[in-house]
Order: structure tokens, then sequence, then C-alpha cells
């Protein structure tokens, strides 16, 4: 069901609102990896305020959704929206990445409540999440499991290798979003490691492959819901994003996989993000029904 636009705009502000703590975070941290946090934020807002079966108040749920940040390093963008969901302290954010802070650069599970996996050592997510899928359906549960990925990530042989066996198992309960923002720590991925034909590389390995703007909220919430519904085989929604959206001298550029702010590059950040949030919120007021 397409999204109303009650939730259309509420999804737009609570993105907004996180991607600016997402930068509040960054510069009380001295840096970070904003630009693929940046990139996810609309996904994982997404995730945590509609569709996940998650409740913050009982976190540990056998019977949750589960949700793997395979793309770890993104950890300065997963703080921020657990503190909004009341599971780390909002003080704690100004901690990050400090020395002694609970709050390393990519989270620990065992310190972060709410958290599935510790995650960063990339290639790794998407066989825990099969891992999870598979023991959903051996303890005769009907959880789901969202494994997000970085498309720079998919260098790795261990993700297809994890692919192959989704499709193998039909873990139509494991469902795979590409953050596909086309640029990776040294460069574009197209530069770097040939991505392309990437969709056409989900399809071989026997997914439904949804190619999406991963910036456009309704489209990305009706690929979500038909991934949902599958039952013949697994789906791959491949995120067409932007690393760094919504920050001009950020945006698209590959330099700032990390980077660090002083006062000046951080007011300009603000001023950009608050006009980013303006137009998408207009567009939403506008469009939505």
């Amino acid at each position: 069901m397409a999204l109303t636009k009650q939730e259309w705009v509420k999804l737009e502000k609570k993105a907004a609102e996180l991607r600016k703590l997402c930068l509040d975070t960054t510069y009380w941290a001295g840096s970070g990896h904003i630009g693929g946090s940046m990139s996810s934020m609309d996904i994982l807002t997404l995730l945590y305020h509609k569709y996940l079966n998650f409740d913050p108040k009982n976190y540990a749920d056998e019977n949750r959704d589960r949700c793997i940040v395979s793309k770890g390093h993104i950890g300065i963008a997963l703080a921020p929206l657990f503190s909004d969901l009341g599971l780390i302290d909002k003080e704690e954010l100004k901690t990050f990445n400090h020395t002694n802070s609970k709050l390393g650069m990519h989270l620990d599970k065992n310190k972060v409540k709410g958290l599935d996996a510790s995650t960063g050592s990339l290639g790794h997510g998407s066989s825990l999440g099969l891992g999870m899928a598979l023991a959903a359906r051996v303890k005769g549960q009907n959880y789901k499991v969202f494994v997000i990925l970085g498309d720079g990530e998919c260098d790795e042989g261990s993700v297809w290798e994890a692919a192959m066996a989704t499709s193998s198992f039909k873990a139509t309960n494991l469902i795979t979003i590409v953050d596909r923002n086309h640029m990776m720590i040294d460069g574009p991925t197209e530069e770097v490691m040939k991505l392309e034909p990437f969709a056409d590389k989900w399809t071989a390995f026997g997914f439904e492959t949804i190619v999406v703007n991963g910036h456009d909220m309704p489209a990305l919430s009706d690929a979500i819901e038909k991934a949902m519904a599958a039952a013949d085989k697994p789906v791959c929604i491949i995120a067409d994003t932007v690393k760094g959206e919504g920050i001009s001298f950020m945006a698209g550029n590959y330099k700032w996989h990390y980077g660090a702010f002083d006062d000046n590059n951080y007011g300009i950040a603000c001023k950009d993000l608050e006009a980013y949030a303006a137009k998408r919120l207009e567009r939403a007021e506008k469009e939505g029904n």
C-alpha cells in the first residue's frame, strides 16, 4: 500500500532530523564516515520507522525483525538512529569514537541495545543475515531479516556466496538492500572494480531485483513492500543513492567517504541540510495523497 501523505511527511521530517543529528555527531567526534551515512539515511528511516517489527522497549524480542547493517562503518548514522529510538542516551553521541566511549566507529552489539550484529568487516552481513533467516525457518518463527550492503562491499566474494545460498534455500524472509551510491573509499565503483551490469548479476543469482531511487520515500516504500510480500524467490533492492546526499560540497564526492568538519564547513552543511529537507518536504506536501 502506497504511503499516505501523512506518513510521507512524517518520514521526511524524521529523515531530516536524523541527517542533522548524524552531521552533529560527526562534528562532535571530530571525523567519521558521513558520506555513506547520508546515502543510507532514507533506507534506515523507512525500515525503523515504518517496516521493521521492532519495539525499542522490547528490543530483544525473539520474534522481532532483524536488521544487519553490513556496511558497519556507518555507525555514525546508526548511533543517532538508535538514540532517537531511545536506545542510546543522546548525550553519549558527543562521545562518539572518543577514548572509553561505548560508541566506537563500528558499533558493538554488546554495548548498543537493539543492534543485531557487530559489523564493519565488509562482506559478512549477507551470511549473518542468511543464518538468521534460516534459523527462523527451523524455529517456526516468521520474522524477516533485512541486510543493508554497500555497493563497494559487493567486491567481496563472500557476498556472492551468500547470495547463491540465499537463492538456493529460497530464503524469501531475507531482504537485501544495496546502498548503490556509486562510490567507495578509493573512487567511483566503476573505476575501482566494475559492478555493472549490477542488477543483472543479482538476477542471475536467482533474486528478483528491484532498482529504485533510494532517496524517493514512496518509491523505496513500494520496493520494500514488494520484497516483504515475495514468496517464490528472494529480493534484492538496489537503492540508487548519492554519497553525501543533501550537502553541496559532499554529494557525489568519494573523498567524503570519511571526513572531518571545521566550523566553516559545518555551518555550510547545516544550511544545506535545512534547504534540502525543505525541498523534500515541499514535494511530500504537494504530491502526497
